[in-house]
Order: structure tokens, then sequence, then C-alpha cells
């Protein structure tokens, strides 16, 4: 009788055994499924209140019903074509150094210039312009220069004072040959230019002495040279008065029509206008190189000197 009642008790514990593993067993692989699993949120309370921007969206959100239609999306142009002055890779402390581009100078320059015009020879202004000259020995010159009806005035003009310091008056039928071209030097020149402009020639360079020739400060040369001035992108003003294929083309008919309108006789009755380079026969170069860099030809703010 004990045997038995121990041997029932065995089969007893062997069978909750095995329907307890085979419970263990089932649990597990619901936990392995995806029935089972549940996945945790881990917003905080005030994540579940809807953003600004997702009230937005909802918002412009179009009922399901209608065909959404595809928004076009309006693109800024792009800074150089919206808006070419001031020039956007010119940096702006440059020009402000240069006194002729501070608000009214250039202005008061013009009605300085007309006004002497009027009171000396009372003829008609055609166009200012404002350009580089280069003298023979390379050196940069801020210049201003009138077209009238007779004459090409060559001015100095002080922009700091607001004054002018010296006319150059050329005539127009004297002057009978114009070349346009890039710079060249000599093949041992030390300093050399980029760049193309224009030379005016109202007398014959072999004429002129050694003398002449070889002295820096000598303003007795029959001829000037032009470039661009440095300023040119600074405004659309001066894009117009810097431009020198703008002064080319008022000067060349000017000189033409003083030619027709003549009485003189000899060689002024014609006008020559080349392509070729402009030879400017500097060697060492060194005043230039000092005074081309630092723009000793400009009106130009320097600083101040001292503690």
């Amino acid at each position: 009788m004990s045997m038995s009642c121990s041997f029932f008790t065995a089969c007893l514990i062997g069978c909750l055994l095995t329907l307890t593993s085979t419970m263990k067993a089932k649990e597990m692989s619901r936990i392995g499924s995806s029935e089972g699993f549940q996945p945790v949120s881990l917003k905080r309370e005030e994540d579940d209140q809807p953003s600004e921007t997702d009230q937005l969206s909802m918002e412009e959100r179009e009922p399901e019903t209608e065909v959404p239609v595809p928004k076009q999306i309006s693109r800024l142009p792009s800074v150089v074509e919206s808006a070419l002055y001031p020039n956007p890779y010119h940096k702006p402390y440059l020009s402000r150094k240069y006194f002729v581009t501070r608000p009214g100078v250039i202005e008061t320059a013009m009605e300085d210039l007309k006004g002497h015009i009027t009171k000396t020879s009372g003829e008609t202004i055609q166009g200012f312009w404002l350009l580089t000259e280069i003298d023979h020995w390379n050196n940069e010159k801020e210049r201003i220069l009138l077209i009238t009806d007779k004459t090409l005035l060559i001015c100095k003009y002080d922009f700091i004072m607001l004054c002018c310091v010296q006319f150059q008056w050329i005539p127009l039928s004297a002057i009978y040959r114009i070349c346009l071209g890039k710079f060249s030097f000599p093949a041992m020149s030390l300093d050399k230019r980029q760049g193309e402009g224009l030379r005016i020639y109202w007398g014959s360079p072999e004429q002129q002495s050694l003398l002449v020739r070889w002295n820096p400060w000598s303003t007795e040369m029959p001829f000037a040279t032009f470039t661009e001035h440095p300023m040119k992108y600074t405004s659309e003003k001066f894009l117009e008065i810097c431009k020198l294929s703008g002064f080319t083309s008022k000067l060349v008919p000017a000189i033409q029509n003083t030619h027709k309108n003549s009485t003189e006789s000899g060689r002024g009755k014609g006008l020559t206008v080349l392509t070729e380079p402009i030879l400017i026969e500097t060697y060492t170069g060194l005043m230039s190189f000092i005074g081309n860099r630092n723009k000793l030809g400009y009106s130009l703010a320097r600083g101040s000197i001292g503690f």
C-alpha cells in the first residue's frame, strides 16, 4: 500500500513538472512573437501637445477627397542678377578710401568744371569721364576728362579740397591719331602692367628730345594715355563715367566733326584710329612701382599720423 502511494505521488509530481515546463515554453514563444509585444511610448506629457509646425501642416493639409496639387517653390533670384550695383565682389571699405566715391564729390567737381568752362570759353560740354592717366613713366594719375565742341580738357582735380589744380586744353583739330590696345613694355622692363588702354596723339613723339622723354615730371609729351578708373564697378553712375569705351565713342566723332569743319590745312584733315599695343618705355620702374602700389596718384584716405 505504501509503495502504491509513493508511485502515485511520483506520477503526480511528474505531471505537474511537465505541465509547468509546457506553459513556460508557450509563454517564451509568445514573448518572442510580435503578437505579445506592445511598444512603450517614451514621450513626455508635454510632448503629446501638437507643435506649431504640426498645426501648420494640419491646417495646410487639403481634404482627402480633393486631388493634391503640387505646390510651386518660389526661388529667390540670384544676387548677381537682381543687384548688379554695387558689385557683390567689390569690398565696400576699398571704395570708401577714394574721396571721389563719397556722396556729392563727383557732382561738385562737375559743377565746378561747368562753371569754369562757361566763364572761359562758353563751349558746350558733351560729357564728363573719370579715368586714370598713365604717364610716360607708367605712373597712374586720377583725371577728369571733358569733351566740348572744339576741345578735349584733361583736368587734375583735388577731390579732398574740391578744387581744380591743373588744366590741359587740347584742340580736337590737333588730334590726328588714336591707338587702342593692350599695354606693352620693353623685354627688360621690371615693372609691367596688364590690361588695355587708349592713347591720344596730337604731336609726334619722335620729335621730342631725350631730356623731355626721360624727365618723369615732363608735361610736354605730345600724347596722353588713359585706362579705366579702379572704382568703375562701385555703382552704376561710376560705371558710365569710368568706361573707356564710352569715352572713345564720344571722342572719335567729335574729332571727326572738328576736322570736317576745320579750315586749317595740313595734317589736321583726318583722324586715324588704330588697334595696336601701347608701348610704355620703362625699364626699372622703381618710381611707378612705389607710386602705383600705394595709389599716390589718387585722392585717397591714408589714415592719421600720430598717437
